[in-house]
């Protein structure tokens, strides 16, 4: 049982790990001559004779910590202040001699606080050192092998990465702001990352990821209930407890338990009480004025607190960035992906060119096509085209980049006999466009994704089915599930998910008879609360076509009919201009011929 075992154990110290104390409890230097006396040393000569020896063993091992002649005190009291400025790298972190080494395991995971590195050894007692070598050791006789060690400390003083690699043991470090700045949402998609991808190499041996802060507890339990959250179907509260019981008293700073809640969109419940802080910490966490110190590996920047309701009231755009981004490795994974489920074979990696469906333009060449297949027509919104994929442990919204960014969405899967669903969607392909609805009432603003197409459904590629098959699964497997839960959670007695909190809404988008085109345009589009500049008509029976889709036609209203090349004639002069974002870019060196 790790109760029982003393976590601060460790191997038996060699004859040079004697501590070393910098500090005089006098404040003044011992004598330099002492007579010793045949007799029972008192416990003041006692602590004197020791403090001469390890103060005339520092002089040797250190010379330039002490003058080599002997001076007056005053200057002996700058040199001592400026040589102590120069080694304090090596000053403990606050309460860390206090703070118990490492956790229970959560799953693979093992938390703890940092280990030191033989450069703080003067400055701990030897049956308290922490180093990698205990780490290793104390885990080894726990039976864990370990594989990764996550840093999420914000400096690299407290120990060389080497000493990792040359044991075999992978080091990640994802630099994390202590105080009250929660690690941002791209260290945590890292953090994530890099667990998993550890998982899935590992094929017949179980080995452990350590993962650490300065203490173990704020910045380590917000990474690895990020984690649970992204792996297990629980609940924000239940996340935190099993990293409090595996690590006790688990996260202290309220900030980051309400971070939590905010991000998952979940109801802080009454009865979640952030815990004191620890005694340790407590004890030498605090100024001469009460104030609390921050660790040392803080830059001393403060955050702004979040308002009561979270939201920030700017003016949404269509060309806002949307999500976190992710890894590059994990970037390409989902690319190989959308690759396969479209039927495109295997992608160079690297390779950021979109494989979305796109329409062409109605012309006359094409107009044949509506009389002799089978379309049906929609509206053209003046949105943000995004493909999205879905997996257990988020969403990603798939820009004309090829880019993916993470944004936090709940999509359950389809459940049995009305019992709400179990499982998440896991490799579900979408295509889609972000509109931004303004609600005439309120003149407020909302995001809303409406989905058009499906291309897989739980890692199973549809894009050869027809589309009016895809379109009712889409409805089916993916819109009714979502909205099914929602209103379940609303009528429920303590609702702990808000739908409502998430960054956009989600619906299908509707399809009609060709014959209701005129209504279309002269009923519906003019009531739309979003932009709309044309039409699209879709062939019923069409499968998926990734990129230029020659079936897939496209109508815009003349004013809205986009212009890429501007070409002036000016006092006989003639000018050939890119227009980009609305802007003239003179092209130089290029003409037009007729």
């Amino acid at each position: 049982m790790i109760a029982s075992m003393d976590l601060n154990a460790s191997p038996q110290p060699e004859e040079d790990e004697e501590t070393i104390e910098l500090h005089f409890e006098d404040g003044s230097a011992p004598e330099r001559n002492v007579r010793h006396v045949e007799h029972i040393e008192s416990a003041v000569e006692i602590s004197r004779r020791e403090r001469e020896e390890r103060r005339q063993r520092l002089k040797r091992e250190r010379p330039d910590v002490r003058p080599t002649q002997a001076s007056h005190p005053p200057i002996y009291d700058q040199m001592y202040q400026k040589n102590y400025r120069t080694y304090d790298r090596n000053k403990l972190p606050p309460g860390w001699l206090g703070c118990p080494a490492f956790g229970q395991e959560i799953g693979c995971i093992i938390p703890s606080k940092v280990p030191l590195g033989e450069s703080f050894n003067d400055h701990i007692p030897p049956g308290r050192r922490y180093s990698f070598k205990q780490v290793i050791h104390q885990q080894r006789v726990l039976g864990r092998k370990l594989g990764l060690v996550i840093d999420l400390t914000n400096t690299s003083r407290y120990y060389s990465a080497l000493d990792w690699k040359k044991e075999g043991i992978k080091h990640v470090k994802i630099q994390c702001k202590g105080r009250d700045s929660v690690p941002d949402n791209e260290a945590v998609n890292y953090f994530a990352y890099e667990i998993s991808q550890f998982l899935i190499r590992q094929k017949h041996s179980k080995k452990y990821v350590l993962v650490h802060c300065t203490h173990g507890h704020n910045r380590t339990g917000f990474m690895i209930v990020h984690y649970l959250m992204r792996t297990l179907s629980i609940s924000v509260t239940q996340a935190i407890k099993l990293f409090a019981d595996a690590r006790p008293p688990g996260i202290y700073k309220p900030d980051y338990i309400d971070a939590l809640y905010i991000f998952y969109h979940e109801r802080k419940p009454e009865m979640v009480v952030c815990p004191p802080t620890p005694e340790w910490k407590r004890s030498s966490d605090l100024d001469l004025n009460g104030d609390a110190v921050p660790d040392e590996d803080d830059d001393g920047v403060t955050v702004a607190p979040l308002p009561e309701n979270h939201e920030i009231d700017t003016l949404m755009k269509n060309d806002d960035v949307l999500g976190d981004s992710i890894p590059f490795d994990q970037q390409d994974a989902m690319r190989q992906f959308c690759y396969q489920a479209l039927k495109l074979g295997i992608g160079v990696r690297g390779n950021s060119q979109f494989p979305g469906s796109h329409p062409v333009s109605l012309s006359r060449d094409n107009l044949q096509l509506l009389r002799q297949r089978y379309y049906y027509a929609t509206w053209k919104a003046d949105g943000t085209r995004y493909m999205m994929l879905i997996t257990v442990d988020g969403c990603y919204l798939i820009d004309r980049n090829f880019n993916f960014r993470r944004v936090q969405m709940r999509f359950p899967c389809k459940g049995t006999n009305e019992a709400l669903a179990e499982k998440a969607h896991q490799y579900t392909l979408l295509d889609g466009e972000m509109i931004i609805d303004t609600l005439p009432d309120s003149q407020k603003q909302e995001r809303r994704y409406l989905i058009y197409d499906l291309m897989a459904i739980n890692q199973v590629s549809v894009v050869e089915r027809p589309f009016y098959e895809r379109w009712k699964m889409l409805e089916k497997e993916v819109i009714e599930p979502r909205n099914y839960e929602r209103q379940h959670i609303y009528q429920s007695r303590n609702p702990y998910y808000r739908y409502d909190l998430e960054p956009f809404r989600v619906r299908r988008k509707d399809f009609w008879l060709l014959s209701t085109v005129t209504k279309l345009l002269k009923e519906f589009i003019p009531r739309l609360s979003h932009a709309a500049d044309g039409l699209i008509f879709q062939g019923w029976d069409d499968p998926y076509v990734p990129r230029t889709h020659e079936g897939l036609l496209k109508w815009k209203y003349p004013e809205m009919n986009s212009v890429d090349f501007l070409f002036e004639m000016v006092d006989d002069r003639q000018q050939l201009f890119l227009l980009e974002r609305g802007k003239k870019k003179l092209m130089e060196g290029n003409r037009v011929i007729f």
